[in-house]
């Protein structure tokens, strides 16, 4: 059975209900409050319901479970309210290194370090979560707001990412996911999938980050990712200057970029609308055109190229007008004019001479065009290649999560 764990502020305004103010969460008792919750999550036992009252709870250390089991709950993302603003002590807001665990219906602010941090647990629920840097983007916010890695079963669902200096969602090094229905916004990467195999994103609305959602597969970790459909999001205007800290994976990453699939293998782009993004609605690349090659090296097991990519029946507009760099402003001028604009596709060129089988990019997507920027050669013979890689793969399987609603199955719209 279940226990219900109400945790309450012990000073200050009891009644928070009868406290608040139209359109704020009211403002509890902290040093008390935070005493308790800390508390509640040491006592912790599986099959626990903590539950968070509405109101703005400050904290000045990070939180941490470790029992599996337990469910935490508040009461809406924009009712229960989480501070860290004044953090003095631990790397995140809340870490848990659990599994059988949710999280719902409350939001984590301002946290020194990463937002929430789910560490190899197994059955992870993520729901109506909110987590943000009140101050707007800034290099010196946390790098992840959402950020499961080595899990198993996950779900990520109705939550807001804001203002990371990294991804505002981050799944890593996983299997089976889903992330839908979210909101990622003001980030450096909106949604990243990294390393991880078995992922649908559907539903997710990308705007007003660096690069909008990128699947990305980096060398020298436990397991390489692939099998990732990326499917009816709205990527829109994603082109706010990159403010990652020097030397992270995503400093690379171009203001202006829609989707970005970089060395990942079967990912499937279909059925979104990709609009506005000045660099490129989609970027499909290699490690070696990252420009953060590991100086230690790469695993001679890691493939740095893209393969088995299908990108069909997509809605792109505008985009590819205001590209990000002097190497790209230069290709647009060169190739297109100085009012024209780089394709929807734009591809790095590298090619696995290895690779036996069927195409390694398949663009099929009306209209749109595809250009290889001749990457393997320096870039100087860039060229419109559309049909070239108008080509179709066949479809990848829905991921389906033990215990929930599956992926529903994802028509395709035509291509605009």
């Amino acid at each position: 059975m279940k226990r219900i764990v109400i945790a309450t502020a012990m000073t200050g305004c009891i009644a928070l209900a009868a406290c608040q103010q139209a359109g704020q969460a009211p403002v509890a008792a902290d040093a008390q409050y935070q005493k308790v919750l800390i508390e509640r999550l040491l006592d912790a036992k599986a099959g626990d319901v903590i539950e968070i009252p509405a109101g703005r709870f400050a904290f000045d250390r990070s939180l941490t479970l470790r029992v599996d089991g337990v469910t935490i709950r508040g009461a809406g993302m924009d009712k229960t309210i989480l501070s860290f603003k004044g953090q003095k002590t631990g790397a995140e807001g809340l870490l848990v290194n659990a599994g059988n665990f949710t999280l719902e219906n409350l939001a984590i602010e301002d946290t020194k370090g990463d937002g929430l941090k789910v560490n190899e647990g197994e059955n992870i629920t993520i729901r109506g979560v909110r987590v943000e840097w009140t101050g707007g983007p800034k290099t010196s916010n946390g790098a992840y707001g959402i950020y499961p890695v080595q899990t198993t079963n996950v779900l990520i669902e109705d939550s807001v990412a804001i203002g990371a200096s990294d991804a505002g969602i981050y799944v890593g090094q996983s299997k089976t996911v889903v992330v839908r229905r979210n909101r990622a916004e003001r980030n450096v990467a909106g949604i990243e999938i990294e390393n991880s195999i078995g992922a649908d994103v559907y539903e997710n609305t990308a705007t007003d980050n660096t690069g909008g959602i990128l699947v990305f597969n980096m060398p020298n970790l436990p397991q390489p990712g692939h099998t990732t459909r990326v499917y009816r999001n709205k990527v829109i205007a994603n082109n706010t200057g990159n403010f990652a800290a020097k030397g992270a994976a995503v400093a690379s990453v171009p203001a202006g970029s829609g989707v970005v699939i970089n060395s990942n293998d079967q990912v499937e782009i279909f059925d979104n609308d990709i609009v506005d993004n000045q660099t490129a609605n989609v970027i499909v690349s290699s490690y070696y055109s990252t420009g953060y090659m590991n100086e230690q090296g790469v695993a001679k097991a890691f493939d740095p190229y893209p393969e088995e990519i299908h990108i069909h029946g997509n809605r792109f507009k505008g985009g590819g007008d205001k590209p990000d760099g002097l190497d790209l402003k230069a290709l647009k001028v060169a190739m297109f004019g100085l009012n024209g604009r780089l394709p929807d596709v734009l591809w790095d060129g590298y090619v696995n001479g290895a690779r036996a089988g069927g195409p390694q990019v398949c663009v099929d997507n009306g209209a749109a065009a595809t250009l290889n920027a001749d990457g393997p050669n320096k870039y100087k013979n860039p060229r419109v290649v559309t049909e070239e890689v108008r080509c179709t793969l066949p479809g990848l399987p829905v991921v389906n999560l033990p215990g929930s609603d599956a992926a529903p199955s994802a028509k395709v719209a035509p291509a605009a």
